[in-house]
């Protein structure tokens, strides 16, 4: 018999990958939002990690001639209750006070439970830390089904590695760890992956060790980026150029080639704190993984501070100064504004009594005012000659278009170092 593959969450990581295995196999993509759902059904997807186009060639209502391979949409249970394959891919975030946010995943774990049959397979994709999945996950699939792991139901663990708005390193490009709750568990996820995962797949010998690569694999860069911004805070110092220096350091074959900013969205800004909690849960502090992490969560406010310094400097009056900044999304050319550290610089110049107003043509208006409580200018109001100051947080493309109207700025803080003329950047 095939497999029939139910996606759990259809965000940026479930649709990519839904619409991936459909081209092999029946797949039913289940999500709690009927307003997404209804949309994906239109063939619209809102992160725009898929087209029109991609999205109509797998779903039945834009191409009735599919015939075993497609995509179903569905809020529905009884839905997805016939297929054997179940895969998660739903956020795992932080609350406020730091600490793991297992609620989606649990909430995702007792829906499957509700229609999990004896040899259906339950793999996790959403990051956490090393044993969440048999320690967490496993017991509530065991009491909303009624039945044992490894005997009547199995799990596996195959960490997402999807980067938002990236075109050239999209799902099947990017090689895959896989892993299973038993050995021959393990080769049968493997194999599932394998069919579609054109880069490859690597079979890791447990779901623990899957889930610690997983982890650190965010762990790693976030600690980077901390190193290059602690640079950036010496260096400036110095009166030192900090781009200069790593543009010239950079020349060794084995320099690695990380940059300064701020260090948001669903994965590097979030995924450090799982592995912290659970280090802390067995008794050990982790003192480089949190410092790094206290480092990068307080760059938003050093660059405000750095902004009004600047006013200062050129004899601008701190109080009421229109401040413009560019970019609210955590990372260029993606409407993702998931934990971004932008919102960091603007409250921090509020704080110091600027009037701040947002532009950014890739974010959701909507999205931004519910999330943050903030109202986007629109382009038809855009004036950048209006303001005081300008802050340019995110390196979108289309501010590249409009550099000579940037640079005109009175004051300018150039986050992401692709000016040409600025006063300062980190």
């Amino acid at each position: 018999m095939k497999d029939k593959i139910c996606i759990i969450g259809l965000g940026y990581v479930g649709l990519p990958l839904a619409h991936a295995f459909a081209k092999k196999y029946e797949v039913m993509g289940f999500d709690i939002y009927q307003k997404r759902v209804d949309a994906l059904n239109n063939a619209l997807d809102s992160t725009l990690e898929l087209s029109t186009e991609q999205l109509k060639e797998v779903l039945p209502k834009y191409n009735p001639s599919l015939k075993g391979n497609y995509l179903r949409l569905t809020t529905t249970l009884e839905d997805i209750k016939e297929c054997n394959i179940y895969i998660v891919t739903v956020p795992t975030p932080i609350d406020k006070y730091k600490r793991p946010d297992l609620i989606p995943l649990i909430k995702a774990s007792e829906t499957i439970g509700k229609v999990l049959k004896k040899d259906d397979i339950v793999i996790y994709e959403s990051t956490v830390y090393p044993g969440a999945t048999e320690e967490e996950c496993v017991p509530v699939l065991e009491r909303f089904s009624n039945l044992k792991f490894n005997k009547d139901f199995y799990c596996g663990y195959s960490p997402e590695r999807i980067n938002p708005g990236d075109k050239k390193h999209t799902v099947t490009k990017i090689l895959k760890v896989t892993s299973g709750s038993t050995p021959s568990i393990g080769k049968k996820v493997n194999k599932l992956y394998k069919s579609i995962i054109t880069a490859g797949t690597y079979l890791a010998p447990t779901i623990k060790v899957a889930e610690a690569a997983k982890v650190i694999e965010n762990s790693q860069r976030d600690i980077n980026i901390a190193f290059v911004n602690e640079l950036a805070v010496i260096f400036n110092k110095l009166g030192i150029d900090t781009h200069c220096v790593l543009e010239a350091a950079g020349t060794k074959w084995n320099f690695l080639p990380f940059k300064p900013g701020l260090v948001g969205g669903h994965c590097i800004g979030v995924d450090p704190y799982y592995l912290t909690h659970k280090a802390q849960e067995i008794g050990y502090n982790p003192e480089i993984i949190l410092a790094g992490r206290r480092l990068n969560d307080n760059m938003g406010i050093y660059v405000a501070n750095q902004v009004v310094k600047l006013m200062i400097k050129k004899g601008h009056t701190v109080k009421d100064n229109r401040v413009l900044v560019l970019g609210i999304t955590f990372k260029e050319n993606c409407p993702d504004i998931r934990n971004s550290r932008v919102v960091d610089v603007i409250r921090e110049l509020q704080e110091f009594g600027c009037n701040v107003d947002v532009y950014d043509p890739w974010a959701d208006s909507d999205e931004v005012k519910k999330e943050y409580g903030i109202d986007l200018i629109q382009n038809s109001t855009l004036n950048i000659q209006d303001y005081n100051s300008v802050v340019l947080a995110v390196a979108h493309d289309k501010f590249k278009e409009i550099k000579n109207e940037i640079e005109k700025s009175s004051v300018l803080y150039d986050i992401k170092g692709i000016l040409d003329v600025f006063d300062e950047r980190l």
